[in-house]
């Protein structure tokens, strides 16, 4: 791995071929996104887009969740100090794209749950293969917030309007086999076929015809960049002013102290 994916704190790597594989290693967390992994998420898209040994990027989590999406603490600090939430705002934003600019198919590994920003950078991937007993959600709107992080550009994109309102306005969960039967995902299957099925796509695409995947992949993303240029700004923006709101307060504590928010509509 010489050259590309050092010093990485929170990722590990390692690669198989043309194939790299990072796994987010925040387990204790269940990989929720801190500034550090934050950080390094965009350092890796890059990384990954610049190595010319890498054909294919499979993202993964460590532990029982692919990502949980923001880190809880952060919130609470985010409560009293705004610039923590406008930097994870610019970085969410910087990482999305990257994603979208990456020429190299990028296929998740669902290992497990993914909820808020994890779902949404599993749905930026190029191809999602879930483990059957993985949820994914996006209950932005079960914290006070806005669902403006990526989340309101992918969903319709995938699955339609008429579904995307359900669960973004909601924040409800789906199982992995309820997502690849609405099109959110490509495929939900059992723990043991996991691993050879992520193994036969990454083949697959490491060793097809690269130019043709990868600008077949950069002409597929056309629209989503488009959509998501021009919604990302304002659905980030949306997001931070109901940072504000008494009822994202009110939900972090909730959290905090292990009980049900009562939400005021203030």
């Amino acid at each position: 791995m010489s050259g590309f994916y050092e010093n990485y704190e929170t990722i590990l790597f390692s690669r198989d071929g043309k194939v790299v594989t990072a796994t987010l290693n925040r387990p204790d967390n269940l990989n929720a996104i801190n500034p550090v992994l934050d950080a390094e998420l965009l350092r890796m898209f890059r990384d990954v887009d610049d190595d010319p040994e890498c054909n294919v990027l499979v993202l993964t989590g460590a532990g029982r969740a692919f990502s949980a999406g923001g880190d809880i603490p952060d919130m609470l600090e985010g409560l009293d100090d705004m610039s923590k939430f406008t930097q994870g705002y610019k970085n969410g934003k910087r990482i999305l794209q990257t994603m979208l600019d990456c020429e190299k198919p990028i296929i998740c590994r669902m290992n497990g749950d993914a909820i808020g920003l994890g779902a949404t950078i599993a749905l930026f991937c190029d191809i999602v293969i879930a483990d059957s007993s993985a949820r994914i959600a996006d209950p932005h709107v079960k914290v006070g917030l806005v669902a403006g992080d990526g989340g309101a550009a992918i969903w319709p994109h995938l699955v339609g309007y008429a579904k995307a309102k359900q669960y973004l306005l909601s924040g409800d969960l789906l199982s992995a086999n309820e997502a690849a039967e609405i099109g959110l995902i490509a495929f939900s299957v059992p723990t043991e076929e996991l691993d050879a099925l992520v193994g036969k796509w990454a083949g697959k695409l490491a060793n097809g015809a690269q130019a043709a995947i990868r600008y077949t992949k950069v002409t597929l993303n056309i629209g989503l960049r488009q959509q998501f240029a021009s919604m990302v700004d304002a659905g980030f923006a949306l997001e931070t002013v109901s940072s504000r709101t008494k009822d994202h307060a009110e939900a972090v504590n909730a959290f905090v102290a292990k009980r049900k928010p009562n939400f005021t509509g203030e």
